[in-house]
């Protein structure tokens, strides 16, 4: 089971920083480079196939950096963990409204929201690892989980309002999390290898469920 440490930012860790330009670059570039390194190396041991802990100092190994650098960018592991787990987050929501907004028609759309969503996990199982293994049950990822769910459910129900006429908006907002939340279980059954599909296969299953339930959503009353 993946854990986080407790370990928080020393009282005078970042004492004495110089951002000035050194080498012909910029401080404030130096920053943010350090801290994506970090944060891919945080998705690589959050993302191992046997979902390792991740310490402070494991992340610093990983990504080549002294503690001092960790933090300068966070305050403690946690910070680190949240912030890994919302660009995954960010990038996928942003890949799948794109691609929604590109489809001809509803089904089209949601196969190609969808398409986009498993085809950024597939590449990289890493990602999926992070937003749907359950080796990786610390409160910060539980937590995160939670909110994009929510985050994703509200973009189902805004995408799809321009297209679909929802009789009952609670009805519709029901629909949407079990939409999400039955997406992401198909995809965590196909990533801890239940399902003996390939990518097609995986959106094709998934899309005839989503455009299934919504057909019926659509008929209450």
């Amino acid at each position: 089971m993946a854990s986080t440490s407790g370990e928080t930012k020393p009282a005078d860790a970042s004492a004495g920083e110089n951002l000035r330009a050194y080498g012909g670059e910029d401080g404030g570039i130096r920053v943010a480079r350090r801290r994506a390194t970090l944060i891919d190396a945080a998705l690589e041991l959050l993302g191992a196939s046997d979902g390792g802990s991740i310490t402070v100092r494991g992340v610093c190994r990983e990504a080549g950096l002294t503690t001092r650098y960790f933090y300068e960018s966070f305050d403690s592991i946690e910070a680190l963990v949240a912030a890994t787990f919302d660009g995954v987050i960010g990038e996928i929501a942003e890949l799948g409204v794109a691609a929604f907004d590109s489809g001809d028609d509803v089904e089209g759309k949601v196969r190609a929201a969808v398409g986009a969503i498993v085809a950024v996990i597939d590449e990289d199982r890493r990602k999926g690892r992070l937003l749907f293994s359950q080796a990786l049950l610390s409160p910060t990822i539980a937590a995160k989980r939670m909110e994009s769910t929510e985050i994703f459910a509200a973009l189902t129900v805004q995408s799809a309002s321009g297209v679909v006429e929802f009789k009952s908006r609670p009805r519709g907002i029901a629909a949407a999390h079990f939409q999400v939340g039955g997406l992401g279980r198909v995809l965590a059954a196909w990533l801890e290898g239940h399902l003996d599909l390939d990518r097609e296969g995986v959106v094709d299953v998934s899309v005839g469920l989503m455009m299934a339930l919504a057909d019926g959503v659509a008929r209450f009353d």
